[in-house]
Order: structure tokens, then C-alpha cells, then sequence
């Protein structure tokens, strides 16, 4: 098992960043769904826990085999999906991943939403106290973003908002900028497998870093949350 809590910062408060996660979430899975993959949604219905109350369930099979390595792709069928489930309770959600063909394969991330600049060591008390794992920043207007999903227009450090003059971020933004929140991802990875576990736990790691997709994940939903309240605002100042 490997144990990472990732922190990702955002200039906006929680509740503009679920407006923005929203339209990101669906623009992101209309863009992967090329090659004939993508994602296929099986299940999608409210659900309530008795300890977080109500929220949203769903259930989906992402198709990834063009995304894998060579390495192993000789090893994985030619058609296989993850099964992505997800229990929404934002601010807190909880996401677990499994593959059709791994059945001693998962990826559990709990994620929580706070109004701050990351500086909340003990979010995750409850859920892992005694647990060590390695703490990762993740910057995304600094960190660099894969050549190929790369947006100039997406990029928080040139675009802007009109409306609201968010935008064009520097470095040593997170230190001086309001609003400002963190989203926080504990990520859990399972492999066990003698043999491979360290090499596919640590890979899964890799390409959720905040060199990568992370990173890029949130600058899309900067980009999108700017996008729709600059959108909801010209439409009420034309009501």
C-alpha cells in the first residue's frame, strides 16, 4: 500500500469551485472519449449515509488501454475498463477505482474542501492519523503540464477573468490571493501482487502528480468556474 495526501490550491471559494468542477468533470470525459474509449456511466442516483448525510452516487467504466504504458500493455487484454465509484458529499467526496481484469488492484482518494491556503495538517485525522504518507503541493500555475494537454487558453497564468480580474497567476500566488481554497486528496494505491506491487503502485503515483494531471485538472476547473460566472453575470445584468 502507498499513501499520499496531495493539496491543491485554487483562487476561489468552495462553493464557486463546484460550479466549476461540474463542467469540468463533464468536458473532461467528452474529450477522452476518442479511439472508441471514454466513459460509460452504469449508475447515477442520490444516496444518503447516515453519517454524511445526502449525496450523490455514481458509478462508471473508463476505458484506458491506449492510455497505459507499453510495458503494460502486453500484459493487459485489448479490451479492459476501471470502474470508477464515487460517493458525494461535498465538500467531501470519497472515489474509489478498480480494473475489470485486477482484482487485487485499487485506488481510493478521499477528497475535502476547506477555505484556505493548504495549511490544515490535521484534515485527515479521522481517516488516517497514524498513518505516515508524504504531503504534496501542488501549484497549478508553476507546475508543468504534458506538452500534448497543454491549453495556452486554459493556463492560469495568462488567462483572466473580466468580470471578476481572477487570473494570471505568479508565482507565490497561494501566499497573497483571496478567496483562496485547498482541495485535499488522500490517495490510496493497492497492488498485491509479488513482484509488481512497488512498480504499479509508484507508477499510479507518478501519473498523479503534481507535475501532471492533478495540476491540470484544477487549472481546467479554474478555467471553467471563470467561464461560467462570467457567463451568469453578463446574464443577469441583461435581465
Amino acid at each position: 500500500m502507498l499513501l499520499k495526501e496531495y493539496r491543491i490550491c485554487m483562487p476561489l471559494t468552495v462553493d464557486e469551485y463546484k460550479i466549476g468542477q461540474l463542467y469540468m468533470i463533464s468536458k473532461h470525459s467528452h474529450e477522452q472519449s476518442d479511439r472508441g474509449e471514454g466513459v460509460e456511466v452504469v449508475q447515477n442516483e442520490p444516496f444518503e449515509d447516515p453519517h454524511h448525510g445526502n449525496g450523490q452516487f455514481t458509478e462508471k467504466r473508463v476505458y484506458l488501454n491506449s492510455k497505459l504504458p507499453s510495458w503494460a500493455r502486453a500484459v493487459v487484454p485489448k479490451i479492459f475498463y476501471v470502474t470508477e465509484k464515487a460517493w458525494n458529499y461535498y465538500p467531501y467526496t470519497i472515489t474509489e477505482y478498480t480494473c475489470s481484469f485486477l482484482p487485487k488492484f485499487s485506488i481510493h482518494i478521499e477528497t475535502k474542501y476547506e477555505d484556505n491556503k493548504g495549511s490544515n495538517d490535521r484534515i485527515f485525522d479521522n481517516e488516517a492519523k497514524d498513518l505516515e504518507r508524504e504531503v504534496c503541493f501542488i501549484d497549478i500555475a508553476c507546475d508543468e503540464i504534458p506538452e500534448r494537454y497543454y491549453k495556452e487558453s486554459e493556463d492560469p497564468k495568462h488567462f483572466k477573468s473580466e468580470k471578476t480580474g481572477r487570473g494570471q497567476l505568479r508565482e507565490g500566488w497561494r501566499d497573497s490571493h483571496q478567496p483562496i481554497m485547498c482541495s485535499y486528496k488522500l490517495v490510496t494505491v493497492k497492488f498485491e501482487v509479488w513482484g509488481l506491487q512497488t512498480r504499479v503502485e509508484q507508477f499510479v503515483h507518478k501519473v498523479s502528480d503534481q507535475k501532471r494531471f492533478l495540476s491540470l485538472g484544477q487549472g481546467h476547473c479554474l478555467y471553467w468556474q471563470v467561464r461560467v460566472h462570467d457567463v451568469q453575470t453578463v446574464g443577469a445584468s441583461n435581465r
